[in-house]
């Protein structure tokens, strides 16, 4: 028979309470007692409430709650607890064999099988003391477990200093599940704060599969992820420009919104470069400046790197930025670079802006200036520098049913540097001002659109450094009509077995622009637009403000969609092509006429999520006049579950002005075994039967830890390319030991997921 009790004891607890207490512990070993008691042993208040779930360990007027089969001792002093003891307060639990639970000091003292658990985190062991109220005690041999990032260990004795703070002797941490894990640390002392999420252990040492990999007096780590100051993980890898490489970076975690790192980098073939990187975050303002450098061996002079981006609002609306970017040469980037994007980055900008937004208008200043990283094989232009470039722009839409826009600009160009010339030869230059205002009125109705527009553009130039006898003052105003109308049809049918709706999309986009005589105007930014279908809707074949097309012409498209209840787009099928009534006759600098014949090429294009596992995207360029596909891509991406995934992509160019482009690009992440996990990616060039680009790995996934052994070849330049090793050991909730490769594989394999992180099944 179990008898089930609750009393609020006080320090002037009545005799007769006390002797029914003290004839409790008379029962039978089989019966069971549970009690509630006041926190401190003060005068009985009326704190008999039990403990909620929710109550909090920090809870000073939680109530203690304590049971046990039975129970002898003065209520007002000292509480004897025998088998199957449990005392609860808050979130704070202990189990044992046996316990003393000391009213007076509010301790709990218990021995045998103790199990232990403070908010999220566990703990077992042969004896344990523990102040209710402080959060003050030990626990002697035991284990633990941490719930808030699934860390581990055993140790001599675990002594708790406070709710948020424990000292760990000659203990070992590990995330690994197993009795024997495959990594974990092992120190003298271990200091674990959980409310600054940082562990520091003292004479430590990291244990990979029973090999000593990394040792040091002092070494710290997250209990959480959080960011904490320290010493990282050093990083090494093998590069084809640099040979071996190893860095150890230094983390100083400033403030939850300021941090700063160091890190030294020695490269074996060219010394040791020096790199700082600091960023901040603020209610009104971000940044992140880096800056490294390197006396290089290689080529015996000081090389160095700086970039900078910082944003501010200074008043409500009104922002202020930067973005900032110097290199020493040409060549740094391809050399200290393992990234393809910043490996092959020519262009380095140097911008500074001021910008205010208002509801209808917005006013930008900003000086922009770029430094070009010149290959010598394959020489570009340097874009002109604007200093400085003064924008405004304003829109008011549905204003009696009409939409007005309002765009204007004034810049300064200044260049001194001509493809396959010397830097120094000052190049035609001047201010360019223009205001383009347009009015559009939209008619809108279930099933179609039409939308009449009419826009006026004013361009005036004056211009310096220009050749003898050419003007420098020129003015230019093109006024431009359109008229945009397209249809909606709608029916519902069956694809795949699954039930769709299905449309038909018609659509005219009329645009006449009458002929303005521009060859004596300057080229400082415009160029010809690429030719897709969002070109195709445009009024102007160039980009830019330098050149205004004529048009005298029709584009019509015709767009199919098969769409699921959800809205999800399962294919799509479009069609285009641009008639011309006169053929355009404004061309750039030095080119001939870009338009031959009275219509475009065609435009095609199927693509859509086909299944849950299977998309495409393919588009095609297609010429009547040469009966041959100018460009095309067709890519396929099959991912039949999480961590599966192959794409195949093929791409046609015929308009690159290096030659055919002719590329085929395979990638993919795939398991070959439980554990094994192959990714690749190879970008093959046909006419050149080399390789441009390939990545080759294999990733390793065990219960508590990754490993990554990952190559990957980049072109640094036309001529020149650049071989990464990657060789990563991670262990999970712990740190990353050698170079990271995971953005190599972000960015080469479309769909690839990190195989240490959970499966997304939403997609599947």
């Amino acid at each position: 028979m179990i008898r089930f009790f609750k009393f609020p004891f006080g320090r002037c607890a009545d005799l007769r309470m006390s002797r029914f207490f003290t004839s409790l512990a008379s029962l039978a070993v089989a019966a069971s007692a549970t009690t509630v008691l006041p926190v401190s042993a003060q005068a009985q208040t009326t704190q008999n409430t039990p403990a909620t779930p929710s109550a909090k360990a920090d809870d000073k007027d939680a109530p203690v709650n304590v049971s046990a089969e039975q129970m002898t001792g003065r209520p007002d002093r000292q509480i004897n607890l025998d088998r199957d003891v449990e005392v609860v307060r808050g979130e704070t639990t202990i189990k044992a064999d046996k316990a003393e639970y000391r009213i007076i000091k509010d301790e709990v003292e218990a021995t045998g099988h103790v199990w232990m658990k403070r908010l999220q985190d566990r703990y077992t062991g042969d004896k344990a003391l523990m102040n209710m109220d402080s959060g003050k005690g030990y626990v002697t041999n035991p284990t633990y477990l941490f719930g808030k990032n699934g860390g581990r260990g055993k140790a001599e004795k675990i002594d708790f200093l406070s709710d948020d703070q424990a000292k760990v002797t000659e203990g070992t941490y590990s995330t690994c599940e197993a009795l024997d894990p495959d990594w974990y640390i092992q120190a003298s002392t271990m200091d674990l704060d959980s409310g600054r999420d940082v562990g520091t252990m003292h004479s430590g040492v990291v244990y990979f599969k029973g090999v000593p990999i990394l040792g040091a007096p002092l070494m710290s780590f997250p209990l959480s992820g959080e960011r904490k100051s320290g010493v990282l993980p050093p990083t090494f890898g093998v590069t084809s420009t640099g040979g071996a490489e190893l860095t150890v970076p230094y983390y100083f975690n400033i403030a939850p919104n300021r941090d700063l790192t160091l890190y030294p980098r020695y490269i074996a073939r060219r010394g040791l470069q020096m790199g700082i990187e600091g960023r901040y975050l603020g209610e009104d303002y971000s940044g992140t400046t880096r800056v490294e450098g390197i006396q290089d061996r290689v080529t015996g002079t000081g090389r160095y790197s700086l970039s900078s981006l910082h944003s501010q609002t200074l008043a409500p609306n009104l922002v202020f930025g930067w973005n900032v970017n110097k290199a020493s040469d040409n060549d740094y980037p391809s050399d200290f670079s393992h990234s393809v994007t910043a490996s092959t980055q020519r262009l380095l900008t140097r911008d500074v802006s001021l910008a205010y937004s208002a509801t209808y208008w917005s006013a930008v200043g900003r000086v922009t200036k770029y430094q070009l990283l010149q290959d010598v094989n394959n020489p570009i232009q340097k874009p002109y520098d604007r200093v400085p470039q003064l924008t405004l722009t304003a829109a008011r839409q549905d204003v009696g049913g009409f939409d007005f826009n309002f765009a204007s600009e004034f810049a300064r160009f200044s260049n001194t540097f001509t493809a396959g010339t010397s830097a120094g030869s000052e190049m035609v230059g001047g201010d360019r001002m223009y205001a383009n205002q347009s009015i559009a009125y939209p008619i809108i109705r279930p099933g179609y659109f039409i939308t009449p527009k009419a826009s006026l553009d004013a361009t005036t130039y004056r211009l310096n450094n220009v050749s003898v006898g050419a003007p420098t003052n020129l003015t230019r105003v093109v006024p431009t009509y359109s008229l945009d109308a397209g249809m909606t049809f709608e029916r519902d049918t069956r694809l795949f077995g699954r039930d769709m709706t299905q449309t038909l999309e018609p659509r005219l986009f009329y645009v006449r622009t009458p002929y303005r005589d521009q060859s004596q105007y300057p080229n400082f930014d415009s160029g010809l637009a690429d030719f897709n279908y969002a070109q195709i809707f445009s009024e102007n074949r160039f980009v830019g403000h330098d050149r205004i097309s004529d048009a005298n012409q029709i584009t019509g498209a015709l767009v199919s969609r098969f769409i699921e209840e959800d809205g999800l787009e399962r294919l799509r099928m479009a069609v285009g092509q641009r008639f011309y009534f006169a053929d355009p006759k404004v061309v750039l600098d030095g080119t001939s006429a870009t338009v031959n014949g009275s219509k475009s090429d065609l435009l095609l294009s199927l693509g859509g999520q086909i299944t849950r596992q299977l998309s495409l995207d393919n588009t095609v360029q297609y010429s009547e006049t040469l009966r041959q596909m100018v460009r095309s891509n067709f890519g396929a991406r099959w991912q039949p579950a999480p961590k599966k995934v192959l794409n195949l992509t093929y791409r046609l160019d015929r308009t690159n002005a290096t030659g055919i482009l002719k590329q085929m690009d395979i990638s993919g992440q795939w398991p070959v075994s439980q554990r094994w996990y192959a990714v690749s990616r190879i970008n093959y060039s046909i006419p050149d039967k080399t390789v441009a680009e390939g990545l080759l790995g294999m990733e390793y996934k065990a219960d508590c830890w990754v490993f990554r052994l990952v190559a990957q070849r980049i072109p640094t330049s036309s001529s020149k390319a650049s071989t990464s090793f990657f060789i990563q050991l991670e262990l999970n909730g712990f740190s990353k030991i050698g170079s990271n490769p995971l953005d190599a594989l972000s960015a080469s394999i479309p769909g690839y997921q990190i195989i240490n992180k959970p499966d997304d099944l939403t997609r599947y």
